[in-house]
């Protein structure tokens, strides 16, 4: 059964390099393929593309420059067959995106040839740091999913990331509403009285003005779904870390992340990184394979169900105010570290 037109393209970010985006990427497009999908594996860090290096293709014949600088007609084009079965892969383009400049719209054109490419799902592997390039490519992506670790690094880049994406999405859907993005400026700088602390803030602002500037503003909250997989798991103790980011994201920014699973700490990773074999291709029984596996499986049950329904009128009005000060968040990381 394939995957539903509203959940084919699916984006992995995390704001943080070195967390292992590329390798989770790769595992997850592997197990797809065992599951009988077909899937096409996307190097969107245009900065520093390795996502071929990890699947053992050292030359690229083709890449996303050829796409960019108009060598080919259509991505379907520079799809590079691999050695594994029902894989497809497009190679990332050094910086060429970046250099181009490209607008908010040659930037959808872009995605929406991916998501009529000829596969079941559609992996992109997204660049480090919360460039607006990074950050479109994640919000236009029906599914998202932020992978961390459990070091605090990573546990504040990975909450930096959602922030400036959920951000960069409201400044994109109230581009005309000089009210909403006047809040939204306001809540990005240092909090002082008067100025909106967290999303919560901003409906508060919103509530007593134009009623369907609210729906559509939680319309946006409610559609912004997000996944998060904690890698280099050691300790059951790793495991949680992903409590913290759906604590805080629900707190400041109101939304509710869910764990799409973890992935274990496994040596068989690095040795196969190393000898530039895609893991988990041979190592099924390791650790970390099990885990991919697990969130493969999951990630189909999540493709096959039906979309979130609309919001009804009960669910359009803002709940009771809490205390959404900045000043608290990273206190409550350090609480919440501590109690697991």
């Amino acid at each position: 059964m394939s995957a539903q037109p509203g959940k084919k393209l699916w984006s992995i970010g995390g704001g943080k390099g070195g967390v292992g985006k590329s390798v989770f990427t790769l595992g997850l497009g592997i197990c797809l393929a065992h599951l009988d999908k077909k899937v096409i594996l996307v190097d969107a860090d245009l900065g520093g593309a390795n996502l071929h290096t990890l699947m053992g293709v050292r030359y690229p014949p083709f890449t996303l420059e050829d796409f960019f600088l108009k060598r080919v007609n259509s991505l379907e084009e520079v799809i590079i067959d691999t050695d594994v079965e029902g894989i497809g892969l497009i190679c990332g383009a050094d910086d060429i995106l970046g250099a181009a400049n490209p607008t908010y719209a040659q930037k959808v054109r872009i995605l929406t040839q991916l998501e009529n490419l000829p596969a079941d799902l559609v992996l992109l592997d997204l660049g480090a740091g919360t460039s607006y390039n990074v950050l479109d490519f994640f919000n236009y992506s029906p599914g998202r999913i932020c992978v961390l670790t459990s070091h605090p690094t990573s546990l504040q880049n990975a909450y930096g990331f959602i922030k400036s994406a959920l951000y960069r999405q409201i400044s994109r859907e109230f581009s005309r509403d000089h009210e909403v993005l006047r809040l939204v400026l306001k809540s990005e700088d240092q909090p002082t009285d008067g100025k909106p602390d967290s999303v919560e803030d901003l409906l508060f602002h919103l509530q007593g003005g134009d009623v369907d500037r609210l729906t559509r503003f939680l319309k946006l909250l409610k559609s912004f779904e997000l996944y998060l997989v904690v890698n280099e798991v050691k300790t059951d103790r790793d495991i949680q870390a992903w409590k913290i980011i759906e604590k805080v994201c629900a707190s400041f920014l109101s939304l509710e992340p869910k764990l799409l699973g973890y992935l274990s700490h496994d040596p068989a990773v690095d040795k196969a990184v190393n000898q530039m074999v895609p893991f988990p291709l041979n190592q099924e029984k390791s650790p970390a394979a099990q885990d991919l596996y697990k969130m493969a499986q999951a990630l189909v049950e999540i493709c096959t169900q039906e979309p979130p329904h609309l919001l009804s009128k009960a669910e359009t009005s803002c709940p009771e105010r809490t205390d959404g000060s900045w000043s608290r968040l990273w206190s409550m990381v350090q609480r919440e570290m501590k109690s697991i």
